[in-house]
């Protein structure tokens, strides 16, 4: 059996490389939700909300550029233009959004769609015993379960 540059199955790693680009996909236009937000948020919240975006998008970067390289590392090629991003992305653009209370709404069942792919990478990983992807996986989601949790308190 061919195995790929880490030693795992080419076979196993072409399932996975397809849902961490379906990943990467919904981060690349989760992020570009963000920076509109960012741009455009207005009111008493401003402040807050301003800096809370940032944050978002500044870890999201970091994710897309994570999940790329992880793509690579299976031997297999990235996603990596706006069309190849909204074709394979479940979440949707956000404009015209201009309600601040709406873009914290959006951004979190935008991160619930993101733990509902992070899951599924993890658990295809972890049957083809890929330690490197069920670790980043997991880091992920544990991060973003804390981010739905604080954005959920504060839509109450």
């Amino acid at each position: 059996m061919k195995t790929n540059d880490i030693g795992l199955q080419v076979k196993d790693t072409i399932v996975l490389v397809e849902k961490l680009n379906k990943l990467l996909a919904n981060y690349q236009v989760y992020y570009q939700n963000l920076r509109n937000f960012h741009w455009n948020v207005s009111g008493p919240n401003f402040f807050e909300l301003h800096a809370k975006f940032e944050e978002l998008y500044t870890a999201a970067n970091e994710s897309v550029d994570e999940v790329a390289e992880r793509i690579l590392t299976l031997g297999g090629r990235p996603l990596s233009s706006y069309g190849e991003y909204i074709e394979n992305s479940t979440i949707q653009e956000a404009k015209e959004v201009h309600d601040s209370k709406e873009m914290v709404s959006i951004t979190r069942d935008n991160i619930n769609t993101l733990l509902d792919f992070e899951r599924e990478a993890l658990e295809t990983a972890s049957e083809q015993g890929d330690e490197g992807t069920v670790t980043l996986m997991s880091d992920y989601i544990t991060a973003k379960e804390k981010v739905v949790w604080m954005l959920s308190a504060y839509l109450r």
